[in-house]
């Protein structure tokens, strides 16, 4: 009976450990990772040696600047300066990439995780639904078409695409210029914008054979500086709800729809309230003001004779803008959300 006892339990313990090797691999493998091709506005956007002055990686929306030619994008670079982003250094796209970070100019060709960024300070999703900000300015569902057009011939059929990662964090800017719309019209209004997105830039992305695409939602708008000075701040939590719950419909729609893609949506509105609450372990001392002098290149190095903190204590750079502190914050827990994926969880 004993021998019966111990087979049976042997065969128990075979079939388990078929049965764990039977496990599919995730097919998102964040290790691997050796492109990021990103999108979106000045949360995201970095300046180039071909750029837009303080709003592109490359080219803007004025007539002769849409387009590129294959050698004005390989030799163009990525610049670390006081402008290069948009909180006067590293964003999150360069930190978690690590391309880009250093002080000066970087070929996005010598980095172990090229850095493609097509996202331009101050988009929207489209034209079709909000104004341009300036004549220049690209919006989102125009960014993904200047990349497929002039980009991906360059160096998108050079990539091995299972290797590659999509970033879009979009609808900073949509929310901010649409927040005095009427109330009631808002979530019909952000679906529409999100249906865009993955209509107008995601489908054609994929269909070009990206699989990887990471969604970032809004931050806490509603807290920034600007805002928790106000009785009603705009757009306030409840707007940036209704936003963030309409990406994660339509991920999880075009997810059903594209059974080849990896979908993931960053919460990036959770952890940053995170930090807002409870600041100290990220090195930040001040969620509510922000240097008023920030656009002095000096304060970086003086920030005294501004009366100002060191910029990196502040979590706001300016009344709109996450400072470096701040994005590098999301950067690193970003990176534990992608192992975490890649390990199925």
């Amino acid at each position: 009976m004993a021998r019966l006892g111990a087979a049976i339990l042997t065969l128990a313990i075979l079939a388990a450990r078929a049965s764990s090797s039977c496990v599919p691999k995730p097919r998102f493998q964040w290790d691997e990772i050796k492109y990021l091709v990103a999108f979106g506005d000045s949360y995201t956007f970095v300046q180039g040696t071909a750029g837009y002055p303080k709003y592109s990686f490359i080219g803007s929306y004025l007539p002769g600047e849409f387009g590129f030619s294959p050698e004005k994008l390989l030799s163009n670079k990525i610049v670390q300066n006081f402008t290069g982003t948009a909180n006067a250094g590293p964003n999150w796209v360069e930190v978690l990439t690590g391309c880009g970070t250093e002080p000066g100019e970087t070929s996005p060709l010598a980095c172990d995780v090229q850095l493609w960024d097509f996202a331009f300070a101050g988009a929207d999703v489209s034209e079709e639904f909000l104004p341009l900000h300036h004549d220049y300015t690209v919006p989102l569902v125009n960014q993904t078409q200047q990349y497929l057009t002039w980009a991906e011939p360059v160096v998108g059929r050079r990539m091995d695409k299972s290797k590659a990662l999509v970033a879009i964090w979009i609808g900073i800017n949509d929310i901010n210029d649409s927040s005095d719309f009427t109330g009631a019209l808002l979530p019909k209004f952000y679906n529409t914008l999100i249906n865009a997105v993955f209509k107008q830039s995601v489908k054609p992305m994929y269909e070009a054979g990206y699989k990887n695409f990471l969604f970032i939602n809004l931050p806490p708008l509603d807290r920034t500086a600007a805002n928790v000075r106000k009785e009603r701040p705009l757009p306030n939590k409840t707007m940036i709800g209704w936003w963030n719950k309409a990406l994660e419909r339509h991920r999880r729609a075009f997810q059903a729809r594209n059974r080849a893609a990896e979908t993931l949506v960053y919460d990036a509105n959770s952890f940053l309230n995170g930090v807002l609450d409870d600041p100290e372990p990220y090195g930040i001392k001040n969620t509510t003001s922000f240097c008023p002098s920030y656009a002095e290149p000096e304060v970086l190095v003086n920030p005294a004779k501004y009366g100002c903190q060191p910029l990196d204590e502040y979590f706001w750079y300016n009344s709109g803008h996450m400072g470096t502190q701040a994005h590098k914050a999301i950067a690193a827990d970003l990176v534990e959300f992608l192992k975490r994926r890649s390990a199925g969880q």
